[in-house]
């Protein structure tokens, strides 16, 4: 009994950073509506300030006194990103900031790997906490039971001032409504910078608080933010109360998961949030998500149209140039393009269900790294011939798309994408902990085609006609009734409804079709490199694919596309530089605030005005 309590008490003190973190993220999406990739980042910028701090600062007075003033600091840093990036696209596309958010990602561990350094920082004790005591006989870090009784302390604090104080009245208005708050004359724009910046604080709080027990280390930010969204998901997202239960639940879960059943660490806490949400699918204390409910949707969206004779005439052009490139391109020059074209079709799957659909999928590249690992699988395991194992790429694809939909589908908003993402880790665990079948993180290699086309010119006329054949097939599905009809429950789910649409039913459809054209991707990119790794399966493989949908234009058909031809070009020249990440997150981050609607949706707005100026000018 005495080992059971021990490993509770130790699941409390590990939530106390946890809470912290989620508490503040849940502050922001609730005032402000940004689903902040970037919190991370402020918890790691919290640990290395706070050290630094720690050095400085002397005895006890100098260690809590450094705690302190990190989190000011943090909250002053996210004060400054939220005024200069992200005030300047609230009116953006819902979701719209997670593109930029990315950005500040990518130039902060560029801005902490030039100020600290690659090394580890490893941190002090607590001054008056070393040591241990004897609970039945188990040790307990003292700075643990610090850590547990200054938790609820938090959480009182918090609860105060949401709800005793103006600014707290301020805060609960606008997670209601905040168009209301702005007609009574409130100045949103300060108050949505005060809310960033006290919740960059909080996480800046919690990267200071876990020092004695973590360190600092540049990889912080990625190792929390799954965590942080779970908790918060699961709690409901913008429920204060509902982190810190949250928070409490996988900290002394995942305590147990390493006693007990190592092997599950990597993906409990996702197996618990794909739980509640399937039994309560806006989380414990959350309520439902309603698009457009918080004034985010841009502007309207103009009908979808097939191209006319001057975009088909583009478009042949710019496909008769791609089949002549082998004929004066380098052999790099096609490979490149290969893997173009292979991240388009993905990115286009993914925009067929986001842009058309309206579901936004943190998970979608379960299936572009499914179809790759069915095919590969195939060959490796059985010699199956490359043809016939190319063509269950998609087809297995689908059917994994099938089982998760199934459960996905009735879910919408923040809770839909991050029940995909739930799923999308069990399939990542199955292909890392598998390793009797999957290989592990050694991956499965010499996974190459056919004689016919084990050649750069052979594969890369495949991969053209395949990617840009299943571009166009999802391009002719939009236009097409059920393309229509998918957008009909995407904008007025209950007046389609009404009109004999089995919205979910269309749903689930698309959402296979998507699930299959990423599956028919994964298998032209497993035959391209001749192996797959679990990193094909990773969260960050489907941020990349919702970056490029996002910049190239949600609204737009061919966003996708171009999202994935920009990034693509603009990653392979600049990762040949020793802080490409800060130069790549400042490119992004500018075409964020100077191009809202993505590059297509820009482009495609100046030409019309300008049309109209000339139009203008001849009368």
């Amino acid at each position: 009994m005495a080992f059971y309590i021990a490993l509770f008490l130790t699941g409390l003190a590990n939530a106390a950073a946890l809470f912290l973190v989620a508490s503040g993220l849940s502050l922001i999406f609730g005032v402000t509506r940004i689903v902040n990739f970037a919190h991370g980042s402020f918890y790691m910028l919290g640990a290395f300030i706070g050290v630094t701090l720690m050095q400085v600062l002397p005895g006890a007075v100098g260690f809590w006194g450094a705690i302190a003033l990190t989190g000011l600091a943090v909250g002053l840093i996210g004060a400054l990103v939220e005024i200069v990036v992200l005030r300047r696209i609230y009116r953006a596309p819902e979701l719209f900031q997670l593109v930029a958010t990315f950005g500040v990602i990518l130039v902060i561990q560029d801005l902490a790997l030039m100020i600290w350094g690659a090394e580890d920082r490893l941190g002090p004790r607590a001054p008056g906490l070393r040591g241990v005591w004897r609970i039945f006989g188990e040790p307990v870090p003292k700075y643990d039971i610090a850590l547990i009784a200054i938790t609820p302390v938090i959480l009182l604090a918090l609860w105060y001032l949401i709800t005793r104080t103006r600014l707290g009245i301020l805060v609960r208005a606008a997670t209601q409504d905040r168009e209301m708050v702005g007609a009574l004359g409130v100045n949103q724009a300060w108050l949505f910078t005060g809310v960033f910046g006290l919740g960059s604080a909080l996480a800046g709080w919690g990267g200071a608080l876990q020092l004695p027990k973590g360190g600092a280390d540049l990889l912080m930010d990625f190792n929390i933010i799954g965590a942080v969204f779970v908790v918060v998901v699961i709690g409901g997202m913008g429920s204060l109360p509902g982190a810190f239960i949250a928070a409490v639940l996988i900290s002394v879960l995942n305590a147990f998961g390493v006693a007990f059943l190592p092997q599950s660490t990597l993906v409990l806490m996702f197996v618990v949030m794909a739980a509640v949400l399937i039994v309560r699918p806006y989380g414990l204390l959350g309520r439902e998500e309603v698009a457009g409910e918080h004034g985010q949707v841009g502007a309207p969206e103009t009908p979808i149209r097939p191209y006319g004779p001057r975009g088909m005439a583009l478009t042949t052009l710019l496909l008769a140039l791609l089949a002549a490139l082998p004929g004066f391109a380098e052999p790099f020059v096609l490979t490149l393009v290969i893997d173009i074209v292979v991240f388009a079709l993905f990115a286009a799957s993914l925009h067929f269900i986001l842009g058309t659909g309206g579901m936004v999928s943190f998970g979608h590249a379960a299936f572009f790294g499914g179809g790759a690992y069915a095919a590969a699988l195939l060959v490796f395991h059985t010699e199956t011939p490359m043809e016939l194992a190319f063509l269950f790429a998609p087809l297995a694809a689908g059917l994994l798309a099938l089982a998760i939909g199934w459960f996905c589908i009735r879910l919408s908003g923040v809770y839909f994408a991050m029940l995909t993402l739930a799923f999308s880790q069990l399939v990542w665990s199955l292909a890392f902990q598998w390793r009797s079948v999957t290989r592990g993180d050694d991956g499965l290699i010499n996974i190459w085609p056919a004689d016919w086309l084990n050649g750069p010119l052979p594969y890369y006329y495949f991969t053209l006609i395949l990617g840009v054949g299943g571009i166009l097939t999802l391009r002719h599905i939009i236009h097409s009734p059920f393309g229509y009809a998918l957008r009909a429950g995407r904008d007025s789910p209950r007046q389609a409804e009404a009109m004999g649409i089995d919205v979910r039913r269309v749903q689930l459809v698309a959402f296979v079709l998507a699930g299959m054209m990423a599956g028919l991707a994964g298998g032209l990119f497993v035959f391209s490199k001749g192996s797959v790794f679990p990193t094909e399966l990773e969260i960050a493989k489907s941020f990349d694919a919702l970056i490029v949908v996002f910049l190239g234009g949600v609204k737009t058909l061919a966003g996708g596309v171009v999202g994935a031809s920009f990034l693509t070009s603009v990653e392979h020249w600049l990762t040949r530089l020793e802080y490409w990440r800060l130069l790549l997150g400042l490119v992004i981050i500018a075409l964020v605030i100077l191009m809202p609607e993505g590059i297509v949706g820009t482009l495609r707005r100046l030409a019309l005005r300008l049309r109209r100026s000339d139009e203008e000018v001849s009368r």
